[in-house]
């Protein structure tokens, strides 16, 4: 791995990386046959955080923390420590496949209910041809057994772990050393994949405004979208004890 910099924004250590340089170097991890994990970090993430120093822990032990979402950036100017760009889970994966498909590694998907994990298997396969699907399970499981013993068996190159945040991250650095694989978060980016959910337009991507297009489509979100306030509110204050 790639030395990189660190951002500490309110107790989460964010690496300092564009897109194109996380790809690059998540490559030549895989190429080495590295384990690596990946948390792509939003504000309710860092808040979810804050309140729990275990999960904070297990984000601070990741390789890689990206900055996934307009706040973060924003945070991160406010508090005088810039990070380059806003490096979403998503566009990650997305490129990570288009990396597998090429070059025909192995993939395992894990989480979402059973109706959109079938649909996202059944469009990754139409989309990328070549990438060789290692197997998959949704997201309700009580027993994680048979799921770790086949990861084990097959030891797929890239493993996507759609649980949600706090779970996924605790399963990733639970059980992330049964296999030397690229371990990746992706929250709900399966529902996209199944084409369960439209992502924004490239309109609304570019002038940061993601956050509301998903709003929109999913209105119960709007609880969830509160703790963009609440986050600034903590960065604001922690640019006041600096000053002082």
């Amino acid at each position: 791995m790639l030395h990189f910099e660190h951002i500490n924004i309110l107790g989460i250590n964010f690496t300092k990386i564009t897109e194109n340089q996380l790809i690059k170097s998540l490559i030549d991890d895989h190429k080495h046959k590295k384990n690596r994990f990946i948390v792509t970090a939003n504000p309710e993430i860092v808040l979810a955080a804050r309140k729990n120093k275990e999960y904070q822990k297990i984000i601070n032990h990741a390789d890689y923390v990206t900055a996934d979402g307009i706040g973060i950036i924003k945070g991160a100017n406010i508090l005088n420590t810039p990070l380059p760009e806003r490096v979403t889970g998503f566009d990650t994966m997305l490129k990570l496949l288009k990396y597998s498909n090429k070059n025909k590694c192995k993939v395992y998907f894990l989480g979402a209910k059973e109706t959109i994990i079938k649909d996202t298997i059944i469009n990754v396969q139409k989309d990328y041809p070549d990438i060789i699907i290692s197997g998959y399970h949704n997201g309700y499981f009580k027993n994680p057994d048979p799921i770790i013993k086949d990861i084990k068996q097959k030891q797929p190159d890239f493993i996507f772990v759609a649980l949600g945040f706090p779970k996924q991250d605790y399963f990733i650095e639970k059980y992330r050393e049964i296999s030397n694989s690229i371990w990746m978060g992706v929250g709900g980016s399966f529902d996209i994949l199944a084409g369960n959910i439209n992502r924004a337009p490239e309109f609304w991507i570019n002038h940061h405004i993601e956050w509301l297009y998903r709003l929109i489509q999913e209105p119960k979100r709007f609880i969830r979208m509160l703790a963009l306030p609440k986050y600034l509110l903590l960065i604001y204050k922690e640019k006041f004890k600096q000053k002082k």
